[in-house]
């Protein structure tokens, strides 16, 4: 690593300086944002990144770089701040100028994706921190197969109050020390202030004590102290722990009437406020006016890896494993994987189970994970539920991070924010499972997942009704329309092993955002009578029985029911098709004259689904029958639930017949 020169305070606090006026000119110039946090964490982030951050700004996505994450993202320009100041090339002056204006590098909270050097989509308070969870907990499973020489880095985080206050942190925080991510330091900007006004309307936690009880390395210093900031994070990289370091510091700091106050933290600071900021914090230089010596200085400590990229990328070459680590870091499915799926289905044509989906996914998963290496998940403590341990996947544990499946604990929110990471950092292909009623507690990380485009896999098991007994409280009726409603996002809800097999496939070869399996409790018949050699189900709906007079349209356990119902409509006389539509998203995705070769215009159609019709009006049209959920569910038996709500092949026979006639 780069020997450090002696730490020159007055020097730092200049260039922390330079922080705050690209902050306060940027909000002042958008007439929007927050300067309060960047001139309150000017002299911690300056710290950090000119002593101690190893990054490249010439490479942002050098594998081996430590990883950045501001979770406080409403303080954006400090993170612009200091992409601009390091070097990196795409945040120019200008796009510091065009602050939160359409189509700038500089949007009013970091997107990962958009910017060169954010790694992570923020904003969400809460999710910075539990995402870099996942980051720390990737880099420790790559380094256990790589090795220290190839994987060797930290993940730092600016935390704000808000952060930590978020339920999502506590659950993130108990995971990290658990499994003992030593590489994980968090900044706490510890100003005692939120929106409302002082912190101490709403808090009274011992902050640290909470931290060290869920098995983390805390220390408290003064924020605006350089050698305090320096010393503390030279100790943090020596724990054994994840460690939190409380800064204390002052929001808004220079500001002459408004630091420590509330009102620095969301607004312009105002005219006449930064011209007292500017005498107060020495700067003598106009809005946007950068010294050449301060802007070289910080250049400098962009490039001050560079000779460490360069021996990395030498040792690198050196190990023998150059191909099977840049591979690693590939989210696409391996030719060799995809071969092993193609035998798979065939395979199934033959021995045409009868399993639950959620069975038939764990079989799956037992092809999967000993043949694609990155592939890693867990489960919220559902691991016998969810059937997502392969066998034989050895648990990842703080003794042993080799392992690929992790015990996530009761922890949905962390969990999710946690395969984002995992995700964002590379050389993990990341799912997850609980129930999919659950899905409500992963929201806020599907959906962020879906905004940054992460291959996310979400293994989401009693899908409905048909779990019978455990009642309303377990039965999902609307999520598979809330999931359908949120863009990048692949809903998937397999009728039977093939599909479940396909699905599987399908979502892995999705590498543009997350995917969803939907999958039942119950046993479901094996219904395909094709040789397998063709995925149907990455059409996202196929004909499974043709007729010519009417189309049932139906997912998952429901495809049976249609099935049912078109027999009954037969034996009347009547031809109707049944449609498998196992992914409506990848359905809209085909041309046109594929899906109206599935659903003819002109032909009547009723939908199957135990589920809300809130979506399905699209497929169905104003004048199209749905058979479904139209409330909550009950407790009771399967067989008795599916019958008290109508869910049956006699009445989907009837809704075909009205318009048939």
């Amino acid at each position: 690593m780069t020997t450090e020169t002696s730490l020159d305070p007055a020097r730092t606090r200049q260039l922390a300086n330079a922080i705050r006026a690209l902050s306060m000119d940027a909000v002042e110039q958008a007439n929007s944002g927050h300067p309060g946090m960047p001139m309150g964490m000017a002299d911690v982030a300056t710290v950090l990144w000119t002593r101690h951050l190893k990054f490249d700004a010439a490479d942002p996505a050098w594998p081996d770089r430590d990883r950045f994450i501001l979770s406080a993202g409403h303080g954006s320009m400090l993170i612009y701040s200091l992409l601009h100041l390091a070097g990196f090339e795409e945040v120019t002056l200008d796009e510091i100028k065009n602050f939160r204006q359409l189509g700038s590098k500089t949007p009013g909270h970091p997107e990962y994706g958009h910017t060169a050097g954010v790694e992570m989509t923020t904003g969400p308070l809460g999710q910075g921190i539990s995402t870099a969870v996942g980051f720390a907990l990737a880099e420790r499973m790559m380094n256990a197969r790589f090795g220290s020489d190839l994987v060797d880095h930290h993940t730092y985080v600016i935390a704000s109050d808000g952060d930590l206050q978020e339920g999502i942190s506590h659950e993130a925080i108990s995971l990290a020390g658990h499994l003992k991510l030593n590489r994980l330091i968090v900044l706490w900007d510890d100003n005692e202030i939120s929106i409302d006004g002082d912190t101490r309307l709403s808090e009274s936690t011992d902050v640290l004590k909470r931290f060290e009880a869920a098995g983390w390395t805390t220390s408290r210093i003064d924020g605006h102290d350089p050698a305090a900031v320096d010393a503390a994070l030279e100790a943090a990289k020596a724990s054994d722990k994840p460690v939190l370091i409380a800064c204390r510091t002052t929001i808004g700091f220079g500001a002459p009437t408004k630091a420590g106050k509330a009102s620095s933290h969301g607004s312009p600071l105002g005219a006449d406020e930064i011209t007292g900021a500017r005498a107060a914090l020495e700067w003598s230089h106009g809005a946007f006016d950068l010294p050449a010596d301060i802007v070289e200085e910080w250049r400098a400590a962009g490039r001050r890896s560079v000779a460490d990229r360069a021996a990395w990328q030498d040792r690198l070459a050196a190990s023998g494993r150059q191909s099977e680590f840049i591979s690693s870091l590939a989210a696409d499915m391996p030719e060799s994987v995809a071969a092993m799926m193609a035998n798979y289905r065939k395979e199934l044509t033959g021995t045409r189970p009868a399993l639950a989906s959620r069975a038939s996914s764990g079989e799956t998963l037992n092809r999967l994970v000993p043949a694609w290496p990155e592939l890693a998940g867990g489960s919220a403590d559902l691991t016998g539920s969810n059937l997502t341990r392969a066998k034989d996947q050895t648990i990842l544990s703080a003794d042993d991070y080799s392992g690929r499946y992790i015990h996530f604990g009761v922890r949905e929110h962390a969990m999710a924010a946690c395969a984002n990471g995992m995700s964002l950092h590379g050389g993990v292909r990341p799912y997850i499972g609980t129930f999919l009623v659950f899905a409500d507690y992963c929201r806020p990380s599907i959906r962020l997942a879906a905004l940054m485009r992460q291959p996310v896999t979400y293994v989401f098991t009693h899908d409905s009704i048909g779990l019978g007994e455990d009642g309303p409280t377990h039965q999902p009726v609307e999520h598979l329309a809330s999931l359908r409603a949120m863009p990048n996002v692949r809903v998937f809800r397999p009728a039977d092993a093939l599909e479940t097999a396909e699905c599987w496939e399908a979502a892995l070869n999705e590498t543009g955002g997350p995917s969803v399996l939907a999958l039942s409790r119950q046993k479901l018949p094996f219904l395909r009578n094709d040789d397998g050699s063709e995925n149907l189900s990455a059409k996202g709906a196929y004909i499974l029985r043709d007729g010519a007079d009417g189309v049932f349209i139906a997912t998952g356990s429901e495809v049976k029911i249609a099935m049912d119902a078109a027999e009954i409509l037969e034996a009347q006389g009547h031809s109707i098709r049944v449609v498998s539509a196992p992914s409506l998203e990848l359905f809209a995705a085909q041309s046109d004259e594929y899906r109206d070769t599935v659903l003819p215009r002109s032909m009547p159609v009723v939908a199957v689904e135990a589920a809300a019709r809130f979506g399905w009006d699209r497929w169905i049209g104003r004048d199209g029958g749905f058979v479904g959920m139209d409330s909550f569910g009950e407790s009771g038996p399967i067989e008795d639930l599916y019958a008290h709500f109508g869910i049956t092949a006699e009445r989907a026979a009837e809704e075909m017949l009205k318009r048939l006639t």
